[in-house]
């Protein structure tokens, strides 16, 4: 498939990222539907990319695998659906992907087929003895006391708070992220947010009881 380079994204403090390539067919509607679509979502989807990655050079990796893979599915899209959802579910996947290869090398990777159920799959993943992604990033949290709390709240509100107030996301792109209602996403967070209250307070009272 060959490629072309359009427009200029920018990383979340400014620096000019190099033009995401938008792929290259012989169906030149098809183009121009994803180039007029899409490409308006870039700078979000460049944010995104920023969040997830930490870095310019990984964020312009991913951005790039998100609009090849998106192009390649866009005959699956469904018009009048939720497009940026689409693309930051694509997106959200192949930042996994990429997470869990670097971690099964050398010794577990056995095919560079993964699929999308596969990396959805979290039973899978843990049974295999790897840390989540997100985990991974919860553990830079600079304050020790909110890591901790966070860490012992439940899988599901441990995400929703992980999505919406670490990295950022808005509630309709956490239940992107997520795939779930966003109205679940905002029950999920009020009392998300309630426990992580309920924890840091037992850590203050435990502080002063020991002093």
């Amino acid at each position: 498939m060959s490629s072309a380079r359009a427009g200029a994204a920018t990383s979340t403090g400014g620096t000019p990222m190099t033009a995401p390539i938008i792929p290259v067919s012989g169906d030149t509607e098809l183009r121009a539907r994803f180039t007029a679509e899409v490409w308006p979502l870039v700078d979000v989807l460049s944010r995104g990319a920023r969040r997830l990655t930490r870095n310019d050079a990984d964020a312009e990796d991913l951005l790039q695998e998100t609009l090849v893979h998106a192009y390649t599915g866009f005959r699956t899209y469904q018009q009048g659906t939720n497009l940026k959802a689409w693309l930051f579910r694509i997106q959200y996947n192949q930042w996994v992907n990429a997470y869990r290869r670097r971690e099964r090398r050398p010794a577990e990777v056995l095919s560079d087929v993964i699929t999308d159920r596969e990396l959805a799959d979290q039973g899978a993943h843990e049974s295999r003895g790897l840390r989540s992604a997100e985990c991974e990033v919860l553990e830079l949290l600079p304050d020790s006391d909110l890591r901790d709390a966070m860490g012992r709240l439940s899988e599901g509100f441990q995400q929703v708070l992980f999505y919406a107030d670490v990295e950022g996301y808005t509630y309709a792109e956490t239940a992107a992220l997520m795939d779930i209602p966003i109205g679940t996403v905002m029950s999920r967070i009020a009392r998300a947010r309630v426990q992580l209250r309920r924890a840091l307070a037992g850590t203050d009272c435990a502080r002063s009881r020991a002093a």
